[in-house]
C-alpha cells in the first residue's frame, strides 16, 4: 500500500470506504493501489482525505493540487518521488471529496493542516510542490511555516488579485474569465456560476476532459490531455466535486481576497514554472511572481502551456527543486 503508515495524533486515521462511485471503476482502484487514502482528523474536529506514499524516514514533498480536484496522486509523480527517495504527501482541500468544507477559510488556512499532518508523520522538514490553485497554497506554507519549509516550486501558479502591475484577468481562457468574474462579483454570483458548470465537471470523464476545457487550452496544452494524465485528471475532478462544489468556490474565494500573508518572507528558493501557452493562468501571472517572491527561481517558457508542463517536465521541476537527487 505504497508505505501508508498508522498516523500518529490528533485522532486515529481511517482508511477511506468504497462506497463513491468513482472508486468502482477500474481506473479508480489502479489509483487506490499506487497510493491508498487515510482519513485524518483533525484537532479542530475536521477530517481531511490524506495520501501519503514512500518511505517512512524520507523527506516529504507535499503536493498541493490544482483548482478543482481532490489530492489524489498523479502516478507520475509518485513514481518520480520514489525514484528520488523522497515521501509522497497530498490531501484533498476542504470542502473536495471528503474533506470537511472550512467556511471563509482564506489561502493561509491551509498552514494549520499542512502543520498537523507533517506532525503526525514526524517530519521535521519538507518540499513543498504546488501546482495551479495549489500553488499560493504552497506559497502559504512557505511564508509562514519558514522553519520546516526547505524550498517550494510552484507550476503555473495564480498570482494575487488586485496586485499591482498585473491586469489579473489578462490572457485568461473566456471560462476562466467569467468564473474569476463571478467571484470578483461576490458569494451569490459565484454560486450562480457553480451551480451551472458543477453538474458537468463532477461528472467528466477522460475522454472529456479536453473538450470540456475549452477556451481553456490552446493546441499545446490540449495535446498533453492523454493517457494516464487523462485519467488522472479526470479521476481528482470527480472525486474532489462528487458531493459539491464547495471546495471549489471556496478556493476560487480566497484568490481573490487577502491571501493572508505576504510574498517578501518567503522561506527558501522558490522555483517559479510558467508557459506562455498557459490559458488558465496567463504568463504575466509568472512574470508577476518572479519579480515579487522573495528567493525567486524563475522558469518561463515560451514552449509550454498549464498542463504540459506536469505531464512533461516532472523530472527537471523536481531536480531544479532538490539538487541533490539528480
Amino acid at each position: 500500500r505504497g508505505g501508508v503508515t498508522e498516523l500518529a495524533k490528533p485522532s486515529p486515521p481511517r482508511m477511506l470506504g468504497s462506497s463513491s462511485q468513482w472508486r468502482e471503476s477500474g481506473r479508480a482502484r489502479r489509483y487506490r493501489r499506487t497510493v491508498a487514502g487515510i482519513e485524518f482528523t483533525t484537532s479542530d474536529g475536521r477530517r481531511l482525505d490524506l495520501y501519503v506514499d514512500g518511505p517512512d524516514d524520507a523527506t516529504p514533498v507535499v503536493f498541493h493540487c490544482g483548482t478543482p480536484g481532490s489530492g489524489i496522486p498523479y502516478p507520475a509523480l509518485v513514481r518520480s518521488l520514489s525514484d528520488r527517495g523522497l515521501r509522497y504527501v497530498s490531501w484533498s482541500r476542504p470542502g473536495y471529496a471528503n474533506s470537511t468544507r472550512q467556511e471563509g477559510r482564506s489561502v493561509a488556512s491551509v498552514v494549520a493542516d499542512a502543520t498537523e499532518i507533517l506532525d503526525s508523520l514526524d517530519a521535521d522538514r519538507a518540499w513543498m510542490l504546488g501546482w495551479s490553485g495549489g500553488g499560493p497554497h504552497a506559497l502559504a506554507c512557505a511564508a509562514l511555516m519558514p522553519d520546516r519549509v526547505l524550498g517550494t516550486a510552484l507550476i503555473g501558479c495564480v498570482a494575487p488579485y488586485g496586485a499591482d502591475g498585473l491586469d489579473f484577468l489578462a490572457g485568461m481562457g473566456q471560462e476562466n474569465i467569467e468564473e474569476f468574474n463571478a467571484a470578483i462579483d461576490g458569494p451569490d454570483a459565484l454560486i450562480g456560476f457553480m451551480e451551472q458548470v458543477w453538474p458537468e465537471f463532477r461528472r467528466v470523464t477522460a475522454s472529456e476532459i479536453a473538450s470540456s476545457l475549452g477556451d481553456l487550452v490552446d493546441d499545446v496544452d490540449r495535446s498533453s490531455i492523454t493517457g494516464d494524465f487523462a485519467d488522472w485528471f479526470a479521476v481528482i475532478v470527480q472525486d474532489g466535486l462528487r458531493d459539491s462544489f464547495w471546495g471549489w468556490f471556496d478556493d476560487d474565494m480566497t484568490f481573490v481576497r487577502d491571501w493572508g500573508f505576504g510574498l517578501t518572507n518567503i522561506a527558501g528558493p522558490v522555483h517559479i514554472w510558467q508557459g506562455a501557452h498557459d490559458r488558465m493562468v496567463p504568463f504575466a501571472h509568472g512574470e508577476w511572481l518572479s519579480e515579487h517572491v522573495r528567493g525567486a527561481c524563475p522558469h518561463l517558457s515560451d514552449e509550454h502551456g498549464h498542463l504540459t508542463l506536469i505531464v512533461d517536465s516532472l523530472a527537471q521541476i523536481l531536480d531544479e527543486l532538490i539538487p541533490s537527487t539528480r
